[in-house]
């Protein structure tokens, strides 16, 4: 279910998905409210689980992590327990930037940054090891980054 957004919730979610720190009076000129309603609103969008995190955007070149990886993941899901460990893992792994349960050939895509190839293979040796259900995976090399974002599409309402 999700919840119910007027236009101007809309408007103020396009806003700060481009940039969270607009200050609310920046934002209510925008939306054509005032600085408090528009705190007010954020409180309401945040406690519904609308807005759920508000982060900095970091270059992974420049933190030395140039390389992404696109890993498919074959498990054997028979057992709840080695599916929800292998879930907590992929959770608990920072080199794992985004993961999905999907249909298909694979159980799961990772999106992995790595500093170099062999930090890559020791983390999947690592997973390997700790998680007995994957029965193979299949790595993707990204030559380039075309996009990258989590900004949704808002219709107007």
């Amino acid at each position: 279910m999700s919840a119910h957004l007027d236009k101007l919730d809309r408007r103020i979610l396009a806003l700060l998905q481009r940039d969270a720190r607009l200050p609310a009076e920046t934002v209510g000129a925008e939306v054509g409210l005032s600085a408090s309603a528009v705190q007010r609103r954020l409180a309401r969008l945040r406690g519904d689980g609308v807005i759920v995190r508000e982060v900095a955007v970091v270059d992974p070149r420049s933190v030395g992590r140039p390389l992404t990886m696109i890993v498919d993941l074959v498990v054997d899901g028979d057992r709840k327990e080695l599916v929800a460990g292998l879930q907590h893992w992929i959770e608990r792994e920072a080199a794992v930037q985004e993961a999905w349960y999907v249909t298909g050939d694979e159980d799961y895509v990772l999106v992995v940054t790595a500093r170099d190839v062999d930090a890559y293979e020791q983390m999947m040796q690592r997973l390997l090891a700790e998680n007995a259900n994957v029965r193979r995976y299949r790595t993707r090399v990204v030559l380039g980054t075309l996009k990258r974002g989590l900004t949704l599409p808002l219709d107007p309402g």
